[in-house]
């Protein structure tokens, strides 16, 4: 067995390479070996027929494709096999990895869509089409590509084609619609066959927002399908979606992405998607337009069902209703095991997040519904499971069920985007490894398709400002890459093609309200934040350069937005830090640090981080680096005293000012003990809305107060991170307390309890309180440097970098200090113990470094202290 071993291929960041839209696609590779201080010297990659010699070159990190193009449909095999420094010989060849292009030209489109008609008694419908068809050659191979306006699933001779959930997915569908490429060569027969699809609303025509209302793309649903059969003599035969095709209604009758669905088995037609049945009585279709220059292949992998979680109890409420736990605040559908009943036996199911005084707590939805209705036929015991819905939730309310309802008679299936998982965290601390935890659902549950807000309400909106917010974090647990880049591609086209350059709210955008797309301090810095943290992370270059216009006309808009005197005078508001703790219920903007300041700071940021990606892609970034001064001065100026004293005794103030870099040298250090007392004075009780959340913890430690750091973090008082988990939540909350400590619902009309803005903190947990962060471009260099604080005496993370697994794992007994640390193949770490020895570098492979050091003394709190926010 060699000692180096490559894992296969894989192409920019797909999870899966059948039909992709990359017709040169990237390549990148892992080394795993024990070998230590192992670097690549050279690789030697086979592409088809196709070889590139052996290159000399350590690059194994999206590789450029320099064979042939591939054209639309063609498939490929590639294998690759490398040359350490020291080696003579090369490693063994990897597995072969497949990649398939889909359709890449407008041109390959023969297909129409197919428009069913619609029943006028029901508002969110679902609709059955089909067409069969006759081969009269073997098959050889077979491709279904497929999308809809709507939300579809294929069938095939009576199989279900794929495992995606809720395709095509949610785009700028007037800009971008997504089609899917399935393999469905075992599903046909030589001789006739028969297509079908469910249709319904989803986003396109469905409920969607917070308004109430519909058809924000179109008032009809439409199917757009090409099966294309290669048989062994060459010859191909098409099937498309056409005027051929019929439909009718489906036995689930009603299906919104808010309301839940209704599933009527007494209306069910066996066959349908089967040949031989006859539709006579179905309905024709209409042919409708589709610009097939919108097509594009995904970007990442589809929504798929991860995960089955146990029903935990089955109880009565106070009020007598049957109410099932499954133990965990999660996004996704009840699957059941129906029972035998009577024709007509209808059981309804309510969903919600908590419990609220024993009874299901539902008022946090609004105009969701939420509810879930199967009607049985009478013929005996059956499964189900709704289809084109999710919902957010821990609790179900059952109603109607025959008998008596047990755990065993259902189960939730999680549904979300099917992210490969890359990150994880413990310590010592149960309540901070279940606050990480839950950092993880809350991610989980609102990476469907979209990176939302929240799952569960009459929202579930790609609010820029969220995950401006949470990316770094997301990047760390989760391969985000291809999704994300899908998402800014949507932002890039509705902020350059729609909005003069100021990127929406949220993408994709509804007019939900009157006012019109401003220049909003931290949502458009996703703009910015988004692709660069992508950068950092991955090494894609390339995403830096699709998204540089995007990244320079919203820091464009946000300039002008600022003003000739940088001071926003034109500007009438900003969310500015959104949710700060002392917002009442119904005044979410109310903060502790105005808005002017924190855009003033978040101006300055953008602008040195477009001055660093200008220099990535090999531009002048002298403007940016020299605007950003600018706002430094200008935020200097305005908010702070020549000693370093900000205007404003808040929390994000202080963060802002330090970790945005707008002081002098001789201001940091009066500015780090002021914003330590600030904390202190805030009786180490978190105070930071959405905006300066992610800053305040990385400020202490930098300003030298670690103890107030993990003083802030280890707080199980409300307002805290820990307060949640001390009330039971499974995920985090959109406020510090959207659960009072009564166990009732906080009055405030928005409140989720599944929002991951405030879980970017688990970043800090990462980098500091772990110790693991890139220091080089797609973690080519580490950088190892935890800070161990009072409260944790150990902690440990491993992350999947593109060059492979990294893992730091430290324990601290007394004075005695141990870290175990192992870096990937191809890559170095610069490590930094807490001892106070310079930081040195290590190569490749495992390594153990143990040091005396002096443990952080806690903060010191004086006699009594005891401190109450609501007698603050």
């Amino acid at each position: 067995m060699s000692h180096v071993q490559v894992a296969p291929v894989t192409f920019e960041h797909h999870r899966k390479a059948l039909g992709i839209g990359e017709s040169t696609p990237r390549l990148s590779w892992v080394v795993r070996t024990e070998l230590p201080d192992w670097r690549q010297a050279a690789y030697e990659l086979e592409i088809g027929e196709w070889s590139s010699g052996r290159v000399d070159s350590a690059g194994s990190v999206l590789v450029a494709w320099d064979a042939p193009p591939l054209v639309s449909r063609e498939r490929r095999s590639v294998r690759v096999r490398v040359w350490g420094e020291a080696a003579a010989e090369p490693s063994a060849w990897s597995e072969v990895a497949v990649v398939e292009a889909g359709l890449l030209s407008p041109g390959d489109w023969t297909a129409q869509l197919a428009r069913p008609a619609l029943p006028d008694d029901e508002e969110e419908p679902v609709v059955l089409l089909r067409r069969e068809f006759t081969l009269d050659k073997p098959v050889a191979r077979a491709r279904l590509y497929a999308t809809a306006q709507g939300v579809y699933e294929a069938e095939l001779n009576g199989s279900r084609v794929g495992d995606h959930v809720l395709a095509p997915g949610w785009t700028s569908y007037s800009h971008r619609l997504r089609y899917q490429t399935y393999d469905v060569t075992d599903l046909l027969t030589e001789g006739v066959n028969a297509l079908g699809a469910q249709l319904a609303d989803g986003w396109f025509r469905g409920y969607i927002g917070f308004t109430g209302g519909r058809a924000y793309y179109g008032e009809r649903t439409g199917l757009f399908a090409q099966l294309e059969v290669e048989h062994p003599d060459g010859s191909r035969t098409t099937v498309t979606t056409d005027g051929e095709w019929r439909s009718t209604a489906a036995p689930t009758t009603r299906a919104g992405i808010y309301s839940g669905e209704t599933f009527d088995a007494r209306r069910e037609l066996p066959g349908w998607s089967s040949p031989g049945l006859d539709d006579a009585a179905w309905m024709p279709v209409e042919l409708g337009s589709l610009d097939v220059g919108t097509l594009v292949a995904p970007d990442g992998p589809p929504v798929r069902r991860t995960q089955v979680v146990p029903a935990q109890a089955v109880t009565r409420s106070p009020s007598g209703r049957v109410l099932v736990d499954f133990g965990q605040n999660l996004v996704g559908r009840i699957r059941f095991a129906l029972p035998d009943a009577p024709a007509g036996t209808e059981i309804t199911v309510r969903h919600a997040e908590v419990l609220e005084h024993g009874e299901l707590g539902t008022r946090p939805l609004r105009k969701a519904r939420a509810t879930d209705v199967v009607v049985l036929d009478g013929t005996g015991p059956r499964e189900w499971e709704p289809r084109f819905t999710f919902h957010g939730f821990r609790y179900a309310e059952v109603e109607g069920w025959p008998g008596e309802l047990t755990t065993a008679d259902l189960e939730a299936v999680v549904v979300h985007t099917d992210l490969r998982p890359t990150g994880t965290f413990t310590c010592s601390d149960p309540d901070v490894t279940k606050l990480h935890e839950n950092v993880v659902w809350g991610m989980r549950g609102n990476f469907v398709d979209v990176p939302t807000d929240c799952p569960q309400r009459d929202e579930r909106l790609g609010w820029t400002g969220d995950l401006e917010a949470f990316v770094p974090t997301a990047a760390y647990l989760y391969d985000t890459a291809g999704m994300l880049r899908g998402w800014l591609a949507d932002l890039a086209v509705e902020q350059l093609e729609d909005f003069d350059g100021i990127p929406p709210l949220y993408v994709p955008f509804l007019k939900l309200l009157p006012f019109p797309v401003s220049a909003e301090a931290g949502w458009g810095d996703a703009a910015v934040v988004v692709p660069w943290t992508l950068y950092e992370r991955h090494g894609d270059a390339q995403l830096l350069a699709d998204q540089w216009p995007s990244m320079t006309a919203w820091l464009d808009a946000f300039t002008s937005a600022a003003g000739p005197d940088l001071d926003f005078a034109g500007v009438p508001f900003m969310l500015g830090d959104w949710l700060d703790p002392i917002a009442p219920p119904d005044a979410p903007g109310a903060a502790r640090t105005p808005w002017p300041l924190v855009a003033t700071a978040y101006l300055a940021r953008s602008a040195r981080i477009m001055a660093r990606a200008a220099a990535v892609l090999g531009r002048d970034g002298g403007e940016y680096a020299a605007l950003a001064e600018r706002v430094a001065e200008r935020f200097r100026a305005e908010y702070v005293t020549a000693h370093g004293r900000v205007a404003y005794p808040a929390q994000t103030a202080y963060a802002l000012a330090l970790e945005c870099d707008l002081l002098l040298p001789e201001q940091r250090a009066h500015a780090g003990r002021l914003l330590a007392e600030q904390v202190a004075a805030d009786g180490w009780h978190i105070a930071t809305g959405f905006l300066g959340t992610p800053f305040v913890a990385d400020a202490l430690v930098n300003a030298g107060a670690v103890a107030g750091a993990y003083e802030l973090l280890l707080q199980r008082e409300n307002p805290s991170w820990l307060y949640p988990v001390t009330m039971g939540a499974t995920t985090v909350w959109e406020r510090w307390d959207s659960m009072l400590p009564d166990g009732s619902i906080n009055p405030g009309e928005m409140t989720s309890f599944n929002h991951y803005a405030y879980g970017a903190v688990a970043d800090w947990l990462h980098r500091t309180v772990a110790g693991l962060a890139p220091a080089g471009p797609g973690y080519r260099t580490l950088r190892v440097a935890p800070r161990p604080g009072p409260g944790i005496t150990s902690a440990a993370t491993t992350h999947e970098t593109p060059y492979g697994t990294a893992s730091v794992s430290w324990t601290l007994e007394g004075s005695a200090f141990a870290l175990d640390l192992v870096v990937p193949a191809n890559s170095t770490a610069q490590v930094a113990l807490p001892d106070g020895s310079e930081a040195f570098e290590v190569g490749s492979g495992r390594h153990r470094f143990e040091r005396t050091v002096t443990p952080v003394a806690p903060v010191e709190k004086p006699q009594g202290f005891n401190w109450h926010p609501d007698e603050d």
